[in-house]
């Protein structure tokens, strides 16, 4: 199940916020996307909060559903 939150656009994601959500949706973890970025542990997950914050979605399936809604990973 997923919960979304329908708005148009993509709830001004910051560039960053967007890079961590495509590895998020992709099936990476936190420590991976923190590995990969050269990023604390502790930022990708102020990243997330701030991602599920700003699209209402709390779900990798939801924000799967938002990625492909909005553009931002094709299939």
């Amino acid at each position: 199940d997923y919960q979304y939150h329908h708005e148009d656009g993509n709830h001004h994601l910051t560039n960053r916020e967007t890079e961590i959500l495509q590895h998020i949706v992709k099936g990476c973890i936190n420590k991976e996307i923190a590995d990969m970025l050269n990023i604390s542990l502790n930022t990708v997950l102020t990243h997330r909060k701030n991602i599920i914050r700003k699209t209402g979605v709390k779900t990798v399936s939801g924000l799967t559903f938002y990625c492909l809604r909005n553009g931002l990973l094709t299939m």
